[in-house]
């Protein structure tokens, strides 16, 4: 396949203190995962940095692109959502709350295919006007879902039939989901249906109703490189886009 032929996809990057020889600065920067797994399924990776966000810059950007990828990161300001912050969710990271709910909901406008992984799923969520969970261990009693030190845990993803991520994967399914995150849904927004779910309830997966290709997955796709179902299904639906 000719690169002119790849569909470019954009993937949004985190924003953080970082050391670099004698610099110690705020950069953006993405795990190499992301777009590794962007370009072994077929297609062109660019990093989108936080920036200031309007609705004419998202959709300025979206115009250039194939497809989009919201990545993980810190948790969604729960201001968004009409809550108070609680002692254990992340300070507000408000340049990449703005800047990602303005490129999701201008994919949603123009019918632009993405993915939304982890914090992409809280924020997609949100920006459809549902709420989270801001601390699962004190929803739930159990820390299954929370990594540590860069550690993933595994857990169970029971994916529901007839549903769109089940078509991208091939069917309904059970599969074993590499998580990290102490936060999820609690209250769907309207628009979403659905995908997956954990044995405990906990919402694993989302589609966004009346596009060709909206999903959000809680868990980190990524981090499973023998499986790349999802990116290959998002690419082979930007190549459609593209065309």
């Amino acid at each position: 396949m000719s690169a002119s032929s790849k569909p470019i996809i954009g993937v949004t990057t985190y924003l953080e203190q970082a050391q670099t020889g004698v610099w110690d600065v705020q950069a953006s920067f993405l795990p190499k995962p992301y777009f590794e797994a962007v370009y072994k399924a077929g297609g062109i990776p660019v990093l989108l940095p936080p920036q200031p966000a309007s609705a004419e810059i998202a959709g300025a950007v979206l115009s250039r692109l194939d497809g989009l990828i919201v990545a993980g990161g810190k948790d969604v300001n729960p201001s968004r959502y009409g809550q108070e912050r609680l002692p254990t969710t992340d300070e507000p990271r408000d340049d990449r709350d703005e800047w990602e709910t303005a490129l999701l909901l201008a994919a949603i406008e123009g019918n632009v295919p993405f993915l939304g992984i982890c914090r992409g799923l809280q924020v997609l969520n949100v920006a459809l006007g549902g709420t989270l969970h801001q601390h699962i261990p004190e929803v739930l009693g159990t820390d299954r879902y929370t990594g540590v030190d860069g550690v993933f845990k595994e857990n169970d993803v029971i994916v529901d039939d007839g549903t769109r991520i089940a078509g991208v994967l091939g069917g309904g399914e059970t599969l074993v989901g590499k998580s990290y995150h102490h936060q999820a849904i609690d209250a769907l927004a309207p628009g979403l249906a659905i995908g997956a779910r954990s044995d405990d309830g906990t919402v694993q997966a989302v589609e966004v109703e009346g596009v060709d290709f909206g999903l959000g997955v809680q868990w980190h796709p990524e981090n499973t490189p023998d499986d790349l179902r999802l990116f290959a299904g998002l690419v082979e639906a930007a190549r459609e886009y593209r065309s």
